[in-house]
């Protein structure tokens, strides 16, 4: 969270996580093409030849207000790919929510427990305290055959008891419902640091 308080601005920071090709930057995707034009800055991508996601995605968009200030949500998508793992750390630094996106077929399980397990180890490394971060758990490619029930899905990953929302991201099912989960929990704690309530 970074407050500009000339512009009377706050940069929120949310960063979709998972394994590759679990519906990461189809879920940006949709989330840019749903907003208003005027809200939403461009959608910025960097891939690599084979089209999937070398470093990051990234759009911001705009919404309301927090106690008198803008609030301005910058997104990001980390690279799925095991190898990126560097650039993955960089994307999370500074992060206010997470949304982890989790490929629900049966053959991909194993990623899924890899990715969740990175992650925590790199909010661990970048001193967060992982009980700390809002996490919204999104259940994508539940169209397809072959897929885990979500709460063997949450059991597997260790997201019992957090917000867990169906997808289909490439037809944006359910994209929107994640969204506004993680929006509604950066924002309450926000709110919460820029007006602490009296000890």
């Amino acid at each position: 969270m970074f407050i500009n308080w000339k512009l009377r601005e706050i940069n929120l920071k949310i960063v979709y996580y998972g394994p590759s090709l679990s519906g990461k930057t189809s879920s940006l995707e949709y989330i840019h093409s749903r907003t208003h034009p005027e809200r939403r800055g461009e959608l910025i991508s960097l891939k690599t030849r084979e089209d999937r996601t070398l470093y990051f995605d990234y759009m911001q968009f705009q919404m309301g207000e927090i106690s008198g200030l803008k609030p301005r949500f910058n997104m990001y998508t980390v690279p799925g790919q095991v190898y990126y793992r560097g650039t993955r750390k960089l994307v999370l630094k500074g992060v206010d929510g997470i949304v982890f996106v989790a490929d629900s077929q049966i053959h991909r399980l194993e990623e899924n427990v890899v990715a969740i397990n990175d992650l925590y180890e790199d909010l661990g490394e970048l001193g967060f305290d992982t009980n700390d971060i809002p996490i919204v758990l999104q259940c994508n490619k539940r169209d397809l055959p072959e897929i885990v029930p979500v709460h063997s899905l949450k059991e597997e990953l260790g997201l019992n008891g957090i917000p867990t929302y169906e997808s289909v991201a490439v037809d944006g099912v359910g994209v929107l419902d994640g969204l506004k989960s993680i929006v509604n929990s950066v924002v309450t704690k926000a709110r919460g640091k820029i007006n602490p309530s009296p000890a």
